[in-house]
C-alpha cells in the first residue's frame, strides 16, 4: 500500500507534514536512489558468454564473473562516493601490521639473548632481559588490539556502506516487488543482505590483512633463518653435500607440502560452501513462509503437508552439512599434523649444529620461533581456505542479487521498447494511459494497446474475466509492473493512493499499522479514532498505542477496513484500489464505498472488482477481454452519463461500437 507521485517518470513518496492533519496538499519528497549521498554508478553492461563455451566452461566463466561484480560495487567504498574513512582506516591497519612484525622480530631477538644468557648462567642478563621483556610484550599485545579494533572497524563500515547501497537499489521503484517476476539466481534476497553481505565484507578485510602480515613476516624471518643457519653440510661417504640456507628451504619446503596437501585436500570447497549457504536459505524461506501464511496452513490443516516440506530442505541442509563436516576434517588432519611437526623441525635441523658447538642454544631457539613464523606465515593459506571458500560463496550470491537489480536498472534506463514510460498528463485530466502495453519480462503479452484519459473526479470500474490482466494492469498504473510500451501519465503534483487487495501492516503499534506508510506522529489519537469509527473499527479505538502482532490478529475484512482508514487519512487525489473490499460482506461494503464516496467525493477512484454491485459506485465501467495476443479493453460504458466528449480513445475498439449505459 503506497501513498506516491509520479512525476517526470519517477515516483516519489508523499510524507504528510506535521502540520498536515486536514485536507491540504502533503509536501511531496524525492525518493533518494542510493541513500544519503552516495551517487548510484549505472549498472555494468552485460557480459555475454561465449557461446563456444562448454556448459562446464560457461559456468565457471559466470562464476569468474559474479567475483568481478561484487568488486565493481564493492570498491566503490574506497572512492570518491565512499567512505571519507576508509582510506585513512586502510593505511592505519597497514602501519600496525608493520608495527606488530616490528615486535615480533623483537621479540625473536629477545629469545636469542635469553637462552644465550640461560647457557652461560649470566643472571644478570638475565634479569635484565626480563624487564625489557614486558615493555615488549604490552607493546605487541597494545599493537594487536589497535589491529583488531581498525580491522573490525573497516569491516563494519564497509558492510554498513554496502548494505546501505544495495538495500537502497533493492527498495528504489518497487524493485524488491519486481525481482518475483523475473527470473534470475536471486532467491531470497533479504538472506543475502543480511548473511551473506556480511561474510563477503567481512572475510576480504581478514585475508588482506593475513596476506600482508604473512607477506611482511615471511620476508623479515626468512632472512633471520638465513643469517642464523647458514649452510649446512652433509658428508656422504667420501662426499660432501653443502645446502645453503638450508633452513629456508625447508621452511619452503614444509610449507609447500602442507599447502599443497590442503589445496588438493579442500579442492571442491569453494563448491560445497556454495550449496551449504544455499541448502540453509531454502530452509530459512521455507520456515518463514509457514510463519507468513499460518493462519491459511492452520485453517486448512496443511500442517503434515508442511512438515513433509520443512524435513525435506532439512534433510538437504544435513546432507550439504555433512558434505562440509568430511572437507572440514580432511583439512584439519593435515592442519593439525603441520602444527605439531612445525616445531620439532627446526630443532631436528639445527641440533648437528648445536652439537658440533658453531651453534649456540640461544640461536637454536631463535631459529626455532622464526621458522614457526615462516611456515605460519606460507601456512596462512592452509588455514584459511575454508573461509575463502565461504567467502567465494557469499560474494557470488550476493553479485547475483546485484547483477538481478542491474537488469532492473537497465530497463529503467532504457528509452523506448520494452519499459513502460511514465509521464505527465495534459490539460485537466487525471490519468492517462496511451497505446499502452504490458507484457512479462520476456516479452509475453499480458494487456495490448489500451488507451484510456480518466478525468478529475471520475470513478473508473476496471471488470473482466480473472487472469484478463485487471490487476497487472493496475501495477503497471501505479509503476510496479515495468515491462511493456506506452506510457502511464498522471497529472503533475497530484498524489496516488494504492489498497491492494491484502493490505500490509507493518510491526508495532495499531496507531503506525493506520498512519503507514505516513509517520505515526502525523496525526493525533482523535484523528486516528475518527478515521477507525468512520470504517467501523470503533472496537480498536482503545488500543491505539498497543503493540501487536496486528497482521496475525486482524481478520482480513479488519485489514481492508483499516486500509480505507489510511485512506481517509493520507487524503490522496487519485485513489486505486484493486479488489479492496473482497474480504467485506456486502452489506460491510457498501458502507464502506458510500463511507468512501462521502469523505473523498473529489477523489478520482481507478478500481479493480468482479462484484456487479460496484458498479453502483461507479461513473464509467472499462472491461478487459483476454485474447491471444494479450487482454483487450472490449467495452468502455458510462454507469453515469456524462456531458462532453468520450474519455476512450478508440484504437483498440476499431471493430467493436462501444455500448452505452444511462
Amino acid at each position: 500500500m503506497t501513498d506516491t507521485d509520479v512525476k517526470d517518470g519517477k515516483r516519489t513518496v508523499v510524507e504528510p507534514h506535521e502540520g498536515d492533519k486536514s485536507n491540504e496538499k502533503a509536501p511531496i519528497v524525492e525518493v533518494v536512489a542510493e541513500g544519503g549521498d552516495q551517487v548510484e554508478l549505472p549498472p555494468p553492461e552485460i557480459v555475454e558468454t561465449d557461446p563456444e563455451l562448454t556448459p562446464e566452461e560457461a559456468e565457471e566463466a559466470r562464476k569468474r564473473y559474479l567475483l568481478t561484480r561484487f568488486w565493481i560495487s564493492a570498491c566503490g567504498y574506497w572512492g570518491g562516493t565512499g567512505d571519507r574513512l576508509a582510506i585513512p582506516f586502510s593505511v592505519g591497519l597497514l602501519i600496525l601490521i608493520v608495527g606488530t612484525v616490528g615486535f615480533q622480530y623483537g621479540i625473536n631477538l629477545w629469545n636469542r639473548s635469553i637462552f644465550d644468557a640461560i647457557e652461560k648462567r649470566d643472571s644478570a642478563t638475565v634479569y635484565h632481559l626480563t624487564a625489557i621483556f614486558f615493555p615488549l610484550a604490552v607493546g605487541s599485545v597494545a599493537l594487536g588490539i589497535a589491529q583488531v579494533f581498525t580491522r573490525m572497524s573497516i569491516q563494519r563500515r564497509w558492510r554498513t556502506w554496502l548494505t546501505t547501497s544495495v538495500i537502497s537499489r533493492w527498495l528504489a521503484n518497487g524493485r524488491y516487488y519486481q525481482l518475483n517476476l523475473v527470473g534470475g539466481d536471486h532467491k531470497n534476497p533479504e538472506y543475502r543482505i543480511a548473511e551473506d553481505l556480511r561474510v563477503a565484507t567481512d572475510s576480504p578485510v581478514d585475508f588482506i590483512a593475513g596476506v600482508t602480515s604473512a607477506f611482511l613476516s615471511a620476508s623479515t624471518f626468512i632472512v633471520v633463518l638465513w643469517t642464523i643457519g647458514g649452510a649446512l653440510t652433509i658428508t656422504v661417504g667420501n662426499s660432501t653435500l653443502t645446502i645453503p640456507g638450508f633452513l629456508v628451504i625447508a621452511a619452503i619446503l614444509y610449507a609447500t607440502i602442507a599447502s599443497g596437501s590442503i589445496m588438493a585436500i579442500g579442492r571442491r570447497f569453494v563448491q560445497i560452501s556454495e550449496d551449504k549457504n544455499q541448502a540453509e536459505a531454502e530452509f530459512r524461506y521455507t520456515l518463514t513462509r509457514v510463519r507468513e501464511n499460518g493462519e491459511s496452513i492452520a485453517l486448512l490443516g496443511g500442517e503434515e503437508e508442511e512438515r513433509d516440506g520443512i524435513d525435506r530442505t532439512f534433510s538437504n541442509v544435513l546432507r550439504q552439512w555433512a558434505r562440509l563436516a568430511g572437507q572440514h576434517m580432511r583439512t584439519t588432519l593435515v592442519s593439525q599434523g603441520s602444527s605439531l611437526i612445525a616445531p620439532v623441525v627446526p630443532l631436528l635441523l639445527c641440533a648437528p649444529k648445536f652439537l658440533d658447538g658453531s651453534m649456540t642454544l640461544g640461536q637454536v631457539m631463535q631459529a626455532a620461533s622464526a621458522f614457526t613464523i615462516v611456515q605460519s606465515a606460507f601456512g596462512w593459506l592452509v588455514d584459511n581456505y575454508p573461509r575463502l571458500a565461504d567467502w567465494n560463496a557469499c560474494a557470488r550470491r550476493i553479485a547475483s542479487l546485484m547483477m538481478s537489480l542491474d537488469g532492473l536498472e537497465r530497463a529503467e534506463q532504457a528509452d523506448g521498447f520494452g519499459r513502460i514510460q511514465h509521464g505527465e498528463t495534459t490539460g485537466e485530466a487525471m490519468l492517462s494511459l496511451e497505446n499502452l502495453s504490458v507484457s512479462l519480462d520476456n516479452g509475453t503479452a499480458v494487456v495490448d494497446e489500451t488507451e484510456v484519459v480518466v478525468e478529475p473526479g471520475e470513478r473508473l470500474l476496471v471488470a473482466g474475466e480473472s487472469g484478463s490482466g485487471k490487476s497487472t494492469l493496475v501495477r503497471a498504473i501505479a509503476g510496479l509492473w515495468p515491462w511493456g510500451s506506452g506510457s502511464v501519465n498522471f497529472h503533475p503534483d497530484r498524489r496516488l493512493f494504492m489498497l491492494p487487495q491484502r493490505p500490509y501492516v507493518p510491526s508495532g503499534t495499531l496507531r503506525r499499522a493506520v498512519a503507514y506508510p505516513g509517520s505515526e506522529e502525523s496525526w493525533d489519537d482523535k484523528e486516528i479514532g475518527v478515521a477507525l469509527h468512520k470504517v467501523g473499527l470503533d472496537h480498536l479505538k482503545e488500543k491505539i498505542e498497543e503493540d501487536a502482532p496486528w497482521d496475525q490478529t486482524l481478520s482480513g475484512g479488519e485489514k481492508q477496513r483499516l486500509a480505507f482508514a489510511r485512506l481517509l487519512l493520507h487524503n490522496p487525489d487519485i485513489v486505486v484500489l484493486d479488489e479492496a473490499t473482497s474480504a467485506l460482506d456486502e452489506k460491510s461494503q457498501n458502507k464502506m464505498m458510500e463511507m468512501l464516496m462521502k469523505e473523498l467525493p473529489k477523489a478520482t477512484i481507478v478500481s479493480v472488482a468482479h462484484r456487479a454491485e460496484l458498479e453502483a459506485y461507479h461513473s464509467r465501467k472499462i472491461t478487459l477481454e483476454r485474447r491471444k495476443g494479450g487482454a483487450k479493453l472490449v467495452s468502455d460504458i458510462d454507469l453515469i452519463r456524462r456531458k462532453g466528449k468520450r474519455r476512450l480513445l478508440g484504437r483498440f475498439l476499431r471493430n467493436r461500437r462501444p455500448s452505452r449505459k444511462a
